[in-house]
C-alpha cells in the first residue's frame, strides 16, 4: 500500500470547505475519471470511475467523519485503496485541504510506478480542481454535519455507543439550513407533557335575567 498526499489552500471558510466535499455526487464535476457518485446510506457510496483506462464500479465506506475536521474512507472492492480530507483553518476566510490517499496496485497490468504515478498526478488534480470549484461559487451546495461514528453508533468515542439516533436527525443530503428546526420525533418516556384538566361538567351559577327574557310562567303547583 502506498501513500499519496497532497494539500491546497483554499480561499472559502472551512464550514463552506467540508460542507462541500460532504456533497459527494458532486465529485464528478472537479474529479477526473469518476463517471457518478452515488450516496446509497449516511456512510456508503457506490462509485462508477475510470481506472488507467478501465471502467470500473465499486462501493467505499466512510469510516471517519467530524465536521469541519475530516472525513476519511476505504473501497471495499478492488482496487483496494482507503483515503482521507483533511480541513484546517487558516483564517476565518482560508481552509488548507490536505488529500491523502492509499492505493494497492496488485494486481493490475501496469506496472506499480506507472500506476502510483497516474494516482499521484490525479490526487494533485483533484484537490486543485475542487479549490477552483468551490472558490467560484464562494459557498457550498449542501452540507451534511453528523459525525462517523457518531453518538447514535456503535464504537463511538463523541457518546455513548448504545445510544440510539435522536429524534429528528436527519440523513446525508437532507440537512436543513441554519437555525431551522428538525421536524418533531416520539416523546421519550416519563417526558410527556401533563394532561391538561377537564372542564368542570357542573353549570355556572345563575346571572339577572335581562328584562323580556324571563321564562313563561307555569301552573302553579296543588298545595
Amino acid at each position: 500500500m502506498s501513500t499519496i498526499e497532497h494539500s491546497e489552500d483554499v480561499a472559502v471558510p472551512v464550514r463552506v470547505a467540508y460542507n462541500q466535499w460532504t456533497q459527494f455526487e458532486s465529485f464528478p464535476e472537479f474529479m477526473d475519471g469518476v463517471e457518478s457518485v452515488k450516496q446509497i446510506g449516511d456512510t456508503r457510496t457506490a462509485w462508477v470511475a475510470e481506472i488507467a483506462g478501465v471502467r470500473r464500479e465499486f462501493e467505499a465506506e466512510i469510516t471517519e467523519q467530524h465536521p469541519d475536521e475530516r472525513i476519511a474512507w476505504r473501497s471495499e472492492d478492488k482496487p483496494h485503496h482507503a483515503g482521507v480530507v483533511t480541513f484546517h483553518r487558516i483564517d476565518d476566510d482560508t481552509t488548507r485541504v490536505t488529500l491523502q490517499m492509499e492505493y494497492d496496485p496488485e494486481g493490475f497490468v501496469e506496472t506499480a510506478g506507472d500506476w502510483l504515478q497516474l494516482v499521484r498526478l490525479r490526487v494533485v488534480g483533484d484537490v486543485k480542481r475542487f479549490k477552483t470549484f468551490v472558490e467560484s461559487s464562494g459557498r457550498d451546495s449542501g452540507g451534511w454535519r453528523g459525525d462517523v461514528p457518531g453518538p447514535h453508533q456503535p464504537g463511538s468515542s463523541y457518546g455513548e455507543s448504545d445510544q440510539p439516533m435522536p429524534p429528528g436527525t436527519v440523513g446525508r443530503g437532507d440537512y436543513p439550513p441554519e437555525g431551522a428546526l428538525p421536524p418533531p420525533g416520539p416523546v421519550p418516556p416519563g417526558r410527556e407533557s401533563p394532561p391538561r384538566p377537564a372542564p368542570p361538567r357542573h353549570a355556572p351559577p345563575p346571572g339577572p335575567v335581562p328584562p323580556g327574557r324571563e321564562p313563561p310562567e307555569g301552573p302553579r303547583p296543588v298545595l
